[in-house]
């Protein structure tokens, strides 16, 4: 057996030690590759499917992300708006199985000071703090308008690099704005040939270009981000066009049932609601303050997040550090039933699971080595069992009982993150190590070779075993 080597890895402005055994690394590194599967393979057994269609019972397992101090009282209502926001962008491709659910770029939050909090609801469409470019002239309210999406400039083009034009007659100057007048005709004429209602464009209007739209009866928006042009686009089923010169008429939307313009509190908003098939939202807060909005928004998004994964994958496992100890248990068996050096990291591995556990007996303000003795004999006793600790008391509960339930997809992607993640570090441990003795190598006295084997290469600690 070849010695113990320990090593520093500094990381930003701190160090950690890793140690890792050199005749162990052939074995490590199978392990390492397996263990993600090997570590998840309990969670197979735990969880208790149920029906994600069933609206009771995803509100239960969202509550527990709103009874926070300021908004338990709100705790109602905010599960039912994260709920009616995950299920509005909600997408079935195939059979159903398999589902797209994008609440960050789909599902948006308008924080509205002012109002009563009651009022939050959520829009079956999408709204935006921008006005129409001439409110005298220009609609603000549309019934089932025709909406069409830019992304492109309706203004004179400028020159990409310094541009002179030398002009020595009266008539040259007015041929040059006439030019541009054209010109700014020709792309309005092309987008009122198709006879939409509402023209929305995530880059500059010009005045002239107001004013043709104006006279043909159609309502601007200009300088939109293009988050929210998209939101519009999934909304009323848009397609957002890059040039007036490749309008078709399938890229007009027409699934919004209604375009306004209201004025809340000192500013401008515009509503494009009542979708036929709203893939996208927004969630419209009041509140009395910003500091009660924000709060009530933090709520809100780890409400969605909840909803989400429940909707993605309808599977729960018990918590209170019950599927960790269970992993942690079905880890320390197999490590048993192997023999030599490949068994050390399933120890390792199941030993760092307790550490839920363990935290959770710690802020209970109970002996921990005790609590942690009776979990391990619960689990002896009843392998992939759902005990675990009562955060209020501290003591072993049946986590049905308590109704304490986690997410799979959750619980599955952080202990695969997590194993990956010390993989990575092992392995840049090796590359710092290689490194280093090129570095050292020339400074040897003789040209001889530095003390130690090849593996040994940044000149570590040796210790024996």
């Amino acid at each position: 057996m070849q010695p113990i080597r320990m090593s520093r890895l500094k990381i930003g402005r701190k160090e950690c030690h890793v140690t890792c055994c050199h005749a162990a690394s052939p074995p490590c590194s199978g392990m390492t590759a397996r263990s993600p599967t090997h570590a998840c393979r309990p969670f197979w057994a735990l969880p208790v499917p149920f029906s994600a269609g069933c609206r009771t019972d995803v509100i239960f397992h969202a509550s527990t992300t709103t009874h926070t101090v300021l908004v338990s009282h709100l705790a109602d209502a905010l599960q039912d708006l994260a709920l009616d926001a995950v299920q509005t962008v909600t997408i079935s491709h195939g059979d159903g199985s398999q589902k797209e659910i994008d609440i960050k770029n789909y599902a948006k939050i308008e924080k509205i000071p002012g109002g009563a909090i009651e009022e939050c609801r959520v829009l079956k469409g999408v709204m935006f703090n921008k006005d129409v470019v001439v409110p005298g002239r220009m609609r603000r309210k549309i019934a089932n308008p025709r909406i069409l999406l830019l992304d492109c400039p309706l203004e004179y083009k400028k020159g990409e690099n310094q541009t002179n034009v030398e002009i020595t007659k009266e008539e040259d100057w007015a041929a040059l704005l006439k030019a541009e007048e054209e010109q700014i005709k020709k792309m309005c004429d092309q987008i009122i040939a198709f006879k939409p209602d509402l023209v929305v464009t995530e880059k500059g209007l010009s005045d002239l270009a107001a004013h043709f739209l104006t006279k043909a009866g159609v309502s601007a928006i200009r300088r939109l981000r293009k988050t929210d042009n998209n939101r519009i686009a999934r909304a009323a089923g848009a397609t957002i066009v890059h040039r007036t010169e490749e309008i078709r008429e399938a890229d007009i939307g027409t699934g919004a049932g209604l375009f306004e313009v209201v004025k809340i509190g000192d500013e401008f908003f515009s509503f494009v609601v009542d979708c036929a098939q709203p893939k996208a939202c927004t969630v419209m807060l009041r509140g009395a303050s910003r500091d009660i909005l924000n709060e009530v928004e933090r709520n809100l998004v780890d409400a969605m997040g909840v909803a989400r994964n429940i909707v993605m994958d309808p599977r729960l496992v018990p918590g209170g550090g019950a599927c960790e100890m269970a992993v942690s248990r079905s880890l320390a068996d197999k490590a048993t039933a192997m023999a030599g050096v490949e068994a050390w990291p399933y120890k390792a591995a199941g030993h760092a699971m307790e550490v839920i556990p363990r935290t959770l007996a710690q802020n209970c303000g109970i002996n921990v080595i005790r609590t942690l003795t009776k979990l391990r004999a619960r689990h002896a006793d009843e392998p992939l069992g759902p005990w675990g600790l009562n955060g209020e008391t501290g003591e072993v509960t049946d986590m049905r009982a308590l109704g304490v339930w986690e997410p799979l997809a959750v619980k599955q992607q952080t202990v695969k993150t997590a194993i990956d993640s010390a993989k990575m570090l092992l392995r840049i441990d090796d590359i710092v190590s290689g490194i280093s003795r090129r570095q050292d190598a020339p400074k040897k006295k003789g040209g001889a070779d530095p003390e130690g084997d090849g593996d040994n290469a940044d000149g570590d600690k040796q210790l024996p075993e």
